[in-house]
């Protein structure tokens, strides 16, 4: 490998020292549209080809042990920045690659719970619902292409859709698919591992990391919480739980939190919910950014740090290990047998979260509304699903649709 690489890099290695990186990082958070496959795209084109200070075989041992836990591409900065710069490299890469999209949730969530009476901006979400759940069902098509290759694999997506359907603990539902993996044996299908990582789901995962969550989920749901009455402790505890779940990428988030900020805790409607899975699509960065509009209605700017740092500091701490000992977690055969469990498990908790926010989006509206939304359900499931193009051309689409739909006479 080092001798097929150094004929693809002929250059020079030129690592780029700590403020060079952090600038880099800083810009690949502002510019990186395009999805999870779309930012690994760009930092292998900075540190791998441009500046040669990665082997291609590392990179992309960097973009597998990503997946494990967490937003891959924010794992995936914080491996890069380990390796060229140690624990203070792999911490900077990380934070200034999530900074952008971060600061943009903020000012959208900030416009959104202050002005979401407009009836422009109403229009505007209103067209955006339909879209977001053909982006969750898009979403659910291209990783179970990848995770269910066997009728075992597909008994556990749709074991997974209906406990999810039912309320059935997350945690249960994925450590259940695991360990049928794990006694099987499953294998998952053969694929690149560039490819894999356009689906944004896991390539590995430690039984350890299930081993360490929460063993008393429920106790916090059994009292619901008024929005605005949260306090900083339980709102960051909340999400840092949340957190130990967040296998499957950015996307097995939304049956995850709309299970427990909506039924359980109320902090969200589902109105609000869907609205800010929009709001985090919007951004460059990971749909993981949810839990900052979630924070910020709940404890305003400093609940959406909070919530935003529990979440991602069980993958972040997990990812400074791995960084460190990739090479000797990578080959370990029981974790490719549990994570072939956990995929079909996540994209059946996937497809949940999509029934669950339909009927809020296609019932009970005038037949002329319902039209419209089908329509652009059908939009998003084309041009994403079928031409791959990126989530927020839909989402501007549905918005431009919402605002003309709310001057139509007669639509409410």
């Amino acid at each position: 490998m080092k001798e097929i690489h150094s004929l693809e890099n002929s250059q020079a290695p030129k690592i780029p020292n700590l403020g060079e990186m952090t600038w880099l990082f800083l810009k690949l958070g502002t510019i990186g549209f395009g999805g999870g496959i779309a930012m690994i795209a760009l930092m292998e084109e900075e540190f791998v080809k441009r500046r040669n200070c990665l082997e291609t075989e590392e990179f992309l041992h960097g973009v597998a042990l990503g997946q494990i836990l967490g937003s891959f591409p924010v794992n995936t900065a914080l491996f890069i920045g380990y390796r060229l710069h140690g624990f203070l490299g792999g911490l900077i890469g990380s934070m200034t690659f999530l900074a952008p999209s971060l600061i943009m949730v903020l000012v959208l969530s900030w416009l959104y719970f202050s002005f979401n009476q407009i009836p422009s901006l109403q229009g505007i979400l209103a067209g955006l619902a339909p879209v977001v759940i053909g982006i969750i069902l898009t979403a659910a098509w291209s990783m179970g292409q990848k995770a269910i290759a066997s009728s075992v694999a597909l008994g556990i997506a749709i074991g997974a859709c209906v406990g999810s359907l039912t309320h059935i603990n997350p945690v249960i539902i994925l450590f259940t698919g695991g360990m049928i993996g794990l006694l099987l044996k499953l294998t998952p299908k053969k694929i690149k591992l560039k490819k894999l990582a356009d689906t944004n789901q896991s390539a590995l995962v430690l039984p350890v990391a299930m081993q360490a969550l929460p063993h008393h989920w429920a106790v916090l749901a059994e009292t619901p919480v008024i929005p605005g009455a949260v306090s900083l402790l339980t709102l960051g505890w909340t999400f840092l739980k949340v957190g130990f779940v967040f296998f499957g990428g950015g996307f097995v988030l939304i049956p995850v939190l709309k299970q427990l900020l909506i039924d359980n805790l109320h902090w969200l409607t589902q109105q609000e919910f869907i609205d800010g899975v929009a709001i985090s699509q919007l951004t460059p960065g990971p749909i993981a950014v949810i839990s900052t509009f979630a924070g910020f209605r709940v404890g305003g700017i400093m609940g959406a740090m909070i919530a935003t740092f529990g979440l991602f500091l069980p993958s972040i701490v997990l990812m400074f290990v791995l960084s460190k000992y990739y090479q000797k977690v990578r080959h370990l055969q029981p974790v490719k047998h549990f994570l072939s469990g956990v995929n079909p498990a996540v994209v059946g908790m996937i497809v949940s979260a999509a029934v669950n926010l339909a009927p809020g989006v296609f019932l009970g509206s005038e037949s002329t509304k319902i039209i419209i939304n089908l329509c652009l359900l059908g939009m998003t499931l084309l041009v994403i699903g079928k031409l791959k193009w990126h989530p927020a051309i839909s989402l501007g689409i549905g918005a431009m649709t919402g605002i003309a739909v709310s001057f139509l006479p007669g639509v409410s």
